[in-house]
């Protein structure tokens, strides 16, 4: 299974995540993750994907200008219907408590519905999922730095586990629907 994850991250919180997925995509026998800074992303390889899961920080409930513009250049895929059936996953950082992660996630599966993608969310029934709640993908609040000298506020271990569990959980489907996946 072949799993592409594209990211936008600005200071590296929503990079963290994107790692997390990747190593979860990776702990699954025979899955294949294939990790890109949205800068470094190339459309064309999506067709050859069986999963696509992408992410960036949300601005004000909405996704990146970085992330949105690679999103702009799927038309050719729409058109041609490239990516229909593919999985599609999604996640985010946000800077603030109720600071727009489920908006800025739904904006994110939203060009995928338009794609003909089939979503992949985060249930309850994920252990780490079962107290955070982040059903439509993983959405984690990393807060502001109180100054430029500060270290980083990375997402912590707990959070990471969720971008792992998406990850496994990705894979893991993309198996099942390819017929390729660990029984």
């Amino acid at each position: 299974m072949n799993i592409y994850i594209v990211y936008d991250s600005e200071d590296g919180h929503t990079e963290a995540v994107a790692k997390a997925i990747a190593q979860g995509v990776r702990d699954v026998q025979g899955a294949h993750a294939y990790l890109y800074h949205v800068d470094q992303a190339d459309i064309h390889d999506l067709e050859r994907m069986d999963a696509i899961i992408w992410g960036c920080p949300g601005h004000f409930g909405s996704i990146s200008a970085g992330l949105k513009t690679w999103i702009d250049k799927l038309g050719y895929l729409w058109a041609h219907g490239k990516l229909v059936d593919k999985l599609g996953a999604v996640f985010c950082t946000i800077a603030t408590e109720h600071g727009g992660i489920e908006a800025t996630m739904l904006n994110l599966i939203t060009p995928m519905l338009h794609q003909g993608m089939i979503i992949v969310g985060l249930p309850a029934t994920v252990p780490e999922n079962v107290l955070y709640g982040s059903y439509y993908g993983v959405g984690i609040t990393c807060r502001l730095e109180e100054s430029p000298d500060d270290s980083p506020n990375l997402p912590s271990e707990d959070e990471l586990a969720l971008g792992k569990a998406l990850g496994e959980r990705v894979a893991r489907l993309a198996g099942k629907m390819t017929g390729r996946g660990v029984r």
